[in-house]
């Protein structure tokens, strides 16, 4: 859903900016230290800004909010002391998000803010004011109007707020599609998702149906769709840059509407959370539509592949034996591990007919990711140390930590099959899940430089914390277009 709060520069002092915004609240920063600031706004209080942040025993954390009241024209309004830290982007960022979160209810907040990474504090703010409900309205609306004054100016900022709101706005589709019900959200809807996205960003795309997939020898995805009333897609996003491009970079996504483990059934409460196993898909569906906003030089082609995995007669069995995009097999040996069967149809297919200079996929695949690494690191594996260092700095830089797994070659037999190239499970002895499953997707990779992001820890949330919202969290969309963005 559509984030409501709207971020721009003002100029003048924070007093003038409340009175003609008419803001109910106006906030003023605190480093570290705590550091109190010189604020005008505070003037007319009874007592220092010192005394205040000491009584509080404020230490000016990003995110530490204090507050009292002071008049400010001929209204009172509140008066919010919040911590920015040492004003670093992940400062900025959490403190952005701590100030929306107050500002729940409000038509407008007037905030100061120091000089540092306006962007950050910008995308914090917004992803911050994210809320996903059907039915009736929260009690209190996200924040109106955040109005920000630097130093430099309101047209010095106006860039960096542009350019914070285009990864916030990017961020909150990828949360939208992951948190659509999947009663909802089959592989065609998120196919007309795409085609939405690829009308306004200027995207070409192509979206084959059950019968091109069958003519194509796209068996993972049919295999994996089979036990749906509902077939399987691959949608495949084109964006051509405005000058000629120096390199191709293909995102793939896993895009499985609802997982219920098909024949190898999940347990209920293991199915709660499956509408967002296609979290990876929305993620390069969110990253595809920002490209043109944000200026990217190189060419960017966007996989997804989608589909339904279900149980019925129709199901793909355990013993199956599927021939994928290109002609290499697999066993089936788990329908729950379905995630690397689609993926592998579309890294088979990136390196055959895309020649990109390099390939990155992006999906909730694991539990194994989620118990060695927890909720905030991903997963990353990689051929390419060049590719890794560059995916690690952007994760860092956009608040999307990644931790690098090794691909350890010793552990490849552990997916050996009797009956054909590879097996979609780790045998018995070996454990690894997360490192077994890369190495399958590996063998559909080709030799080009490739990375493999398993979100399955932090594509979801069970708490509201900074920036992030319960529920799907559009991990990856940040890190993804820093990566993109920084070349």
């Amino acid at each position: 859903m559509p984030i409501e709060t709207r971020v721009h520069g003002a100029g003048g002092t924070v007093s003038q900016a409340a009175a003609d915004l008419g803001a109910e609240v106006v906030a003023v920063p605190v480093r570290r230290g705590p550091v109190a600031p010189a604020a005008e706004v505070a003037e007319g209080l009874p007592f220092t800004l010192d005394e205040l942040l000491a009584l509080h025993r404020a230490k000016g954390e990003p995110g530490e909010i204090t507050a009292t009241q002071v008049r400010v024209g001929d209204r009172v309004r509140e008066l919010l002391l919040y911590g920015v830290g040492d004003a670093a982007p992940a400062d900025l960022r959490r403190a952005g998000a701590a100030l929306a979160r107050r500002g729940r209810g409000r038509t407008a907040l007037a905030a100061g803010v120091p000089d540092g990474d306006l962007a950050a504090f910008t995308e914090g703010a917004l992803l911050a004011s994210y809320e996903f409900k059907i039915g009736a309205p929260p009690a209190k609306k996200a924040l109106g109007t955040l109005a920000v004054l630097t130093e430099a100016g309101p047209e010095a900022g106006a860039a960096a707020i542009e350019r914070g709101t285009v990864r916030a706005r990017a961020t909150a589709l990828a949360r939208d599609l992951a948190n659509t019900p999947a009663g909802e959200k089959d592989p065609s809807w998120l196919a007309a998702r795409a085609e939405q996205v690829a009308t306004e960003a200027g995207l070409d795309i192509r979206v084959r149906g059950e019968k091109e997939l069958a003519e194509g020898g796209f068996g993972g995805l049919l295999a994996v769709g089979g036990g749906s009333a509902r077939p399987p897609r691959l949608i495949e996003l084109s964006y051509h840059p405005g000058e000629p491009a120096d390199r191709h970079i293909v995102l793939v996504g896993k895009g499985i509407t609802f997982d219920s483990g098909g024949l190898s059934l999940k347990p209920n409460e293991g199915m709660k959370t499956m509408k967002t196993d296609m979290a990876g898909g929305g993620a390069v569906i969110a990253v595809m539509g920002a490209l043109r906003a944000l200026g990217v030089r190189a060419r960017v082609t966007g996989l997804v592949a989608a589909a339904e995995n279900m149980p019925s007669g129709s199901s793909m069995r355990p013993g199956d034996v599927i021939a994928h995009f290109g002609g290499t097999t697999s066993e089936m040996l788990n329908a729950d591990a379905e995630g690397r069967l689609v993926l592998a149809d579309a890294l088979a297919y990136a390196d055959a007919e895309l020649a990109p200079d390099a390939v990155v996929d992006v999906a909730t695949l694991t539990g194994a990711a989620k118990v060695a690494l927890g909720l905030r690191h991903a997963a990353l594996f990689a051929t390419d140390d060049g590719l890794a260092a560059a995916l690690a700095r952007a994760g860092a830089a956009a608040g999307e930590p990644v931790w690098r797994l090794p691909l350890t070659a010793d552990y490849r037999a552990a997916i050996d099959s009797d009956l054909a190239d590879v097996a979609n499970i780790g045998r018995g002895g070996y454990g690894a899940g997360a490192t077994t499953a890369a190495l399958f997707l590996r063998e559909f990779a080709g030799d080009r430089p490739w990375a493999h992001l398993d979100i399955a820890g932090p594509g979801r949330a069970t708490a509201d914390d900074a920036e992030i919202t319960r529920g799907a969290t559009g991990y990856g969309v940040r890190l993804l277009l820093d990566w993109l963005t920084a070349a």
